[in-house]
This record gives C-alpha cells, sequence and structure tokens, in this order.
C-alpha cells in the first residue's frame, strides 16, 4: 500500500506527495535549520516524527474523501516516549503535538491540569489513536545515541528560558521545513516567488559605496567629524568575535548607518546569515526602513509591522495574471520566515515571536540563529519584561551564534541584570568625550510652571516645542495656546500652533508633522504642543524645547528634538513641573526619578546621571522587571521539562490589551475601507490599512461613546466614529464631557 501526506484536487494518486517523501525531506530541511545552532540531528528526528500519524488507515481514507478525525500530530509525541529518554522524547513530544496547534502547555506537574484537553501529558495519555505502525516499513527514526545531549550551554540562573527556547528554535524548523516542503509540492507557483536576496558581502559593497558619497558632499562640521570618527570606531570593532555590543551615541550622530555598517561587515567577517533591526516605534521603523530599500533595493529589505502596507509600496497586480510581479505577495511570504538579508521589524513582533507558541509566530525563530540583531532604542524595552526580554537575548548569543548591538543615546544600565556568562562591549571608546563633542543644547530647570505661566514663557518664541506627560494637558494647553495667539496676534485658532498626540489617528498626525516640517524649514512660526510621541524617532529641529518633568531618558529623547543639526550655536532646553496636570501612576515614578539623579550631577544629560536614572529606576522596579513571573515559571518547569508555552505566550503580550481601537472617517479612503467592512468585505491588507484611521481608547471611554450615540460596531468587526463633531481637525479625538462619559479621557502618556 501506498501512503500519501498531502493530496491534489482533481489530480490522481500518482500525483499526489508520499508521505515518506514528505517526512525525509522535511527531516533534512529541518535539519539543515537546526544545523546552524549545531542542533541537525535534532532537527532530524523531529521532522521524522511531526507527521507518523498519517500512517494511519484511517488518515489515508481521510486524503481520498473520508470524513473520519484523524489526530495525526499526537502520534509523533507518543512515539517519541518510546523511542527515546525521558528528557529528548518531552522535546520531541511538544514538536509535533504542536506543530499545527501550536506548541501546549505540559500539564505535567500541575494540580488539576492533567485532565485538561489539549496538555501535552492530556495527549500523550489519549489512547484511542489510530494505528499507524505501518510507518516501520518506511520509516528509520534518527537512533536515540545521537540526541544524548543538548547542543546548548544553559546559563545558570536561567536555564528554563535556555531549554524552552531550546524548544522553541527546534519547533521553528520543524514547522517551517514542514510548510516549506507542503508549499513546494502544493503551491510551487508560491515556493518559486521565495526569495532571500542578495549575500551580505554585495549589500555591503553597496552601503561603502552610498556612505563614501555622503562623505563627500558633507560639510567639515564637528558634527560630521563626529560621525565620521564613530563610523570609524565601529568598523574597527565589527573585526571581533560575535557577542554583545552596546553603541552609546548622543541623538545625531549618525548611528543608523554606522549600526548597519558594523553589523554587515561583522556578519560578513563572522559568516553570519542576516541583519535584523528592532525598532520599538514604526514612525522610526519607516524612515529607516525607506533608508535602507533606497541604498540595499527593495528585495533585500524586508519590513514587518502591523501597520505596514505593501500594496502601498509595492502595487499588487492580478494575481492571476502575473503572480512573478506581484512583490505584495512577495512580501506576505518573506514575513512567514524572515528570509532576507536585511528584516526591519517592532519590538513586538520580535519580543513576542520569542516568547510564543503559535507556529505562525514562532516559524521565524531559527533565523535568529548566526544573525546581527539591532537593538535600536534598547531603553523602549517595557521594564515589565525586561528580565524575560533580557534573558532572551542572552540566549540568542551564548548558544545561537547571534550578535547583539544595543543602540542608544540613553544606554540603559544592564549590567547588573545581565549573566555572568554573557558581557558587553562597548564600540565607542570614549562614550562621554564624544557626548562632550556633540553636545547641542543646554538643559535647564525651570521650577514650577502653571499653564498661564508656561503660555507666556511660550509666547516670545517664533519657534518651539513643548511636550507634556498627558493627552489631556496636550489638549488644555494647546486650546490656552490657540486662545492667546488668538488674542495678542489676531491669528486664528491652528495658525502658527499645531497640537500633536495619539488622540489623532496615525494619518492625521503624519500630515499635521509635514505641516510642522515645512513650517521649520521656512522659518515661519511654528508652535507645538506635543506628549512624548515626538520623541519617537520623529525628525524635527527646535531652537528651544519645553519639557514636562519626566525620566532622563526621555529628557534626552527631548534635547535630540532641539538644535538636532547643530546649525544653531546652542539650543535650550527647559525642564518644568506642571503646576496642575501633573502625570499619576508611571510617568510620575519616572519625573521623580530623574529629579533625584539629576540633583546628584549637574548635567541630566551626562552619562553618568543617564546610568544613575537606569540604577535607581530598576532597583525601586526589581520587583516588577518580570511582571508576569515568565522566568520563574520556566525555572520551575526545568527538570521536568514541563513548561507552560500556551499559557506565557498568553500574558507575554507588550502592547496594552485593554484599549479598544475606534476607526476614525478621516478622509475619503477611511470612508471607503469602512464602506467596504460594512458590506461584509474585510481582508488582511483593509485591516493594515485601517490601522491608519485608529484612535485607541480605554474600554471605559469607549463604552461612553457608545452610549453617547458617537461609536458604532460596523460590520461587526470594528468600532467605527459615526459622530464626526466628536473629531477636530487639530485636537483629534474629542471626550464626551456634559454627554455622559467622562471629562478625562485617556490621561495616559503617549
Amino acid at each position: 500500500m501506498k501512503y500519501y501526506a498531502h493530496s491534489l484536487p482533481d489530480q490522481p494518486e500518482e500525483q499526489w506527495q508520499l508521505l515518506h517523501t514528505h517526512l525525509l525531506q522535511t527531516a533534512e530541511r529541518a535539519a539543515q535549520f537546526a544545523d546552524r545552532f549545531n542542533a541537525a540531528p535534532w532537527g532530524e528526528a523531529a521532522g521524522l516524527l511531526h507527521d507518523i500519524g498519517k500512517y494511519a488507515r484511517e488518515f489515508q481514507k481521510r486524503l481520498r474523501g473520508s470524513h473520519i478525525s484523524v489526530d495525526h500530530s499526537t502520534a509523533g509525541a507518543q512515539l517519541a516516549t518510546r523511542l527515546y529518554p525521558n528528557g529528548q522524547a518531552r522535546i520531541l513530544a511538544y514538536t509535533s503535538a504542536g506543530h499545527h496547534t501550536g506548541l501546549p502547555d505540559s500539564g505535567f506537574h500541575s494540580a488539576g491540569s492533567q485532565n485538561v484537553k489539549g496538555t501535552l501529558f492530556n495527549r500523550l495519555e489519549t489512547p484511542d489513536l489510530h494505528d499507524y505502525s505501518a510507518y516501520m516499513t518506511e520509516i528509520t527514526p534518527v537512533p536515540g545515541q545521537r540526541l544524548e545531549r543538548l547542543p546548548i550551554g544553559p546559563i545558570k540562573k536561567q536555564q528554563g528560558v535556555s531549554v524552552s527556547l531550546f524548544v522553541r528554535m527546534l519547533f521553528s524548523c520543524l514547522v517551517d521545513a514542514d510548510y516549506l516542503d507542503t508549499e513546494r509540492f502544493m503551491q510551487p507557483e508560491l515556493a518559486a516567488l521565495r526569495d532571500p536576496g542578495e549575500d551580505l558581502s554585495a549589500l555591503l559593497d553597496k552601503l561603502e559605496k552610498h556612505l563614501e558619497e555622503k562623505c563627500q558632499k558633507a560639510a567639515k562640521t564637528v558634527v560630521n567629524q563626529a560621525r565620521a570618527d564613530i563610523l570609524r570606531q565601529c568598523r574597527e570593532k565589527a573585526e571581533l568575535a560575535p557577542g554583545l555590543f552596546t553603541l552609546t551615541v548622543p541623538t545625531g550622530g549618525g548611528k543608523t548607518l554606522s549600526a548597519m555598517d558594523f553589523a554587515l561587515r561583522h556578519a560578513v567577517k563572522n559568516g553570519l546569515d542576516r541583519v535584523i533591526c528592532v525598532i520599538p516605534f514604526t514612525s522610526i521603523i519607516e524612515q529607516n526602513a525607506a533608508l535602507y530599500r533606497e541604498i540595499f533595493g527593495d528585495d533585500n529589505v524586508l519590513e514587518h509591522h502591523s501597520t505596514y502596507q505593501p500594496e502601498r509600496h509595492h502595487p499588487v497586480d492580478a494575481y492571476e495574471d502575473d503572480m512573478a510581479d506581484n512583490r505584495a505577495l512577495r512580501w506576505k511570504l518573506a514575513t512567514e520566515n524572515w528570509d532576507k538579508p536585511i528584516v526591519v521589524t517592532t519590538n513586538v513582533q520580535f519580543f513576542e515571536s520569542l516568547y510564543a507558541n503559535r507556529s505562525s509566530r514562532c516559524r521565524k525563530l531559527h533565523n535568529l540563529a548566526r544573525s546581527v540583531i539591532i537593538l535600536d532604542e534598547a531603553q523602549m524595552i517595557p521594564d515589565r519584561f525586561l528580565k524575560p526580554c533580557l534573558a532572551a537575548l542572552t540566549e540568542l548569543v551564548r548558544n545561537y551564534g547571534a550578535t547583539m548591538l544595543l543602540c542608544t543615546a540613553t544606554q540603559p544600565a544592564l549590567n547588573g541584570l545581565l549573566p555572568t556568562e554573557v558581557t558587553s562591549r562597548e564600540i565607542i571608546d570614549q562614550p562621554q568625550t564624544l557626548y562632550e563633542q556633540l553636545r547641542r543644547v543646554t538643559v535647564r530647570n525651570a521650577g514650577r510652571l502653571n499653564d498661564e505661566q508656561l503660555i507666556e514663557q511660550l509666547a516670545p518664541h517664533s519657534q518651539a516645542l513643548c511636550i507634556v506627560n498627558t493627552r489631556r494637558h496636550a489638549r488644555i494647553l494647546f486650546e490656552y495656546l490657540g486662545e492667546s495667539a488668538r488674542m495678542s496676534e489676531g491669528i486664528g485658532v491652528g495658525e502658527g500652533c499645531w497640537h500633536l498626540s495619539a488622540l489623532m489617528c496615525p494619518k492625521h498626525r503624519t500630515l499635521k508633522l509635514k505641516e510642522i516640517r515645512e513650517a521649520l524649514r521656512r522659518g515661519n512660526p511654528c508652535k507645538v504642543i506635543s506628549t512624548p510621541l515626538i520623541e519617537a524617532g520623529v525628525d524635527v529641529d527646535f531652537p528651544i524645547v519645553y519639557r514636562a518633568f519626566a525620566g532622563l531618558d526621555s529628557i534626552a529623547q527631548a534635547a535630540g528634538r532641539c538644535n538636532r543639526e547643530g546649525k544653531r550655536k546652542n539650543g535650550e532646553v527647559l525642564v518644568f513641573s506642571p503646576d496642575k496636570e501633573s502625570p499619576k501612576g508611571w510617568p510620575a515614578l519616572m519625573a521623580k526619578l530623574g529629579e533625584r539623579a539629576w540633583r546628584e550631577g549637574d548635567d541630566p544629560l551626562s552619562l553618568e546621571a543617564i546610568k544613575r536614572f537606569f540604577t535607581y529606576r530598576f532597583e525601586i522596579e526589581a520587583e516588577k522587571l518580570d511582571e508576569q513571573g515568565i522566568i520563574k515559571q520556566l525555572q520551575e518547569g526545568v527538570k521536568p521539562l514541563a513548561f507552560p508555552f500556551k499559557d506565557i505566550a498568553e500574558r507575554f503580550r507588550i502592547i496594552d490589551s485593554e484599549q479598544v481601537s475606534v476607526v476614525i472617517p478621516f478622509d475619503d479612503e477611511a470612508c471607503s475601507l469602512i464602506d467596504e467592512v460594512a458590506q461584509g468585505r474585510i481582508t488582511a491588507a483593509i485591516r493594515r490599512r485601517l490601522q491608519a484611521y485608529t484612535v485607541g481608547v480605554y474600554r471605559f471611554d469607549w463604552l461612553n461613546y457608545c452610549r453617547a450615540g458617537a461609536v458604532k460596531t460596523e460590520g461587526g468587526l470594528i468600532q467605527v466614529l459615526v459622530d464626526k463633531s466628536y473629531y477636530d481637525d487639530n485636537i483629534g479625538l474629542l471626550p464626551c464631557d456634559g454627554r455622559g462619559a467622562s471629562t478625562d479621557l485617556l490621561l495616559i502618556s503617549d
């Protein structure tokens, strides 16, 4: 009897894929992937086991049209426990059991969970699997002696992270190999579209040419001389062996391209495979990815985040007519496993994947091995997940041949949180000297200012930026500023004055930023009231910046919007304490720690002051640096290999899920997309395009908007603002005061 893995619609059985062919090809590919972290026999074993249950006659009948239910993935897990010793068996059982539904919770040694359907324990104890013993006529499993030791060196205090990440990496090798082999058979036209891009040495040549041309055009200024020295030091340190590096460069030091030069040069020197840029803000991602595409070409750069719209960058031709030219489809395929030389992605996508359990999220993980990973704005790793994030990063360095580069102007004091097995190396020889060389602003404490005093101080300046901690305060100040301008200068609200906050949908903010940049370029009046979102890599340059007290990292980011290009002799940053609209919770704590660190030194932006700030922050927050207790859970499960993969994946969520996304009918495109949804036509592309028109509101406020009739559910899928009087062209989404809703809408920092 012939056994098949996959059938083809309307094709005779002779055209179907033989099961032993699929198992052998998947095993071979999984072994190739796993070989990059010295685990080829493990990859081969996982590949041979994963579909072993398809040898059941009932599954073969299912391929021929029967509606019999067959659990083929549990069979591989059970067979692993019969073929291998406990530790080896448990690891392989996780990968086989999860290759369709995701890595399961173990269910071992957990009161009441043994009988929970779907746990590994429950599935291993399932007695009624169909007979799949026919595998013995075609498949010879990997001998147990080839799997005697794990090919990793567990880090002493995070052994649970070490072993659980190995399971995920092996799982990644299996599912990517399985999907690729299945795709090659079922959809060869898709497989033909996959393009790994050029080799890294060719990309390094392109970057060198770009930098040489840029250098020839650059004026001989102090800033440009400093940038050249930063690039030189990056090139020197790129010759070192893989490991953990830091790059401490003040804002405006040109670290984006210097870091990429280091990464490509280091990868070529050490035989690494790709460069992955991890960035916290989509605004920075978009501008960096655009620059990389310009230098390296579209086909070598993968931009992967929730708001990216491939249709904009790669117009979609008719799928049936010319699939080979469908760049949007090529982008989608590349996002599945990150098989590109340069990947630009978000903190959320990167870190959540490292603790994910679903095959679609884990599929890319094996491509992190032997990569250079640039973590931009490293201080933005969320404190509540800092320890598990650092644990995963150090694992990639120690056990998977990766190099990690932590880039920031305000390097967090992480040394006390890193395991002794991993040490960091700073690329810049004298960071403090570089800071002094690139100093372009003076920072002063302006004391306590009420709103009236603040507006009075802003009034004499033609161009000024004021950053406050809450959306409410930004709205109040903007209204006050507009009224003041109208009274004193006779101009209308919004003329020469701008407001920026996440109460405005992203498309709205983009248009306003374009107006702001044009006003600054022309030297026109330009006063901006903003929440901290303008600190997130937004490239603007003001002569003076007012900043409400915050953490020193935030003050440093605000200073980066002042005299950014060094065209003025000196810029001025005034830090003030708001009289009434003081932040609460986390922002209040950061402001308090910022004041403390500043009091103990003269310069709040010095490297010593920044180090003090982060030291205080991590000391006070020590118990909250792993808020979900993830490392503890994994450590408790290490000896019995009883890991709660599904539970951890559900709790490792960087984005606050308490908010509801409300779609704003901001322009014709937004209205057209809303109409598509209303008619029941919603696709992944439409969802991505809608991201440009959403504002996040807390559930309490969303309910108030609904009660007021301002928001309704459209198509059963999205929340839409239907009363346009709640959306202002200058401010964005307005509070529901006077109509049943809270007047304190969204009292949070952006």
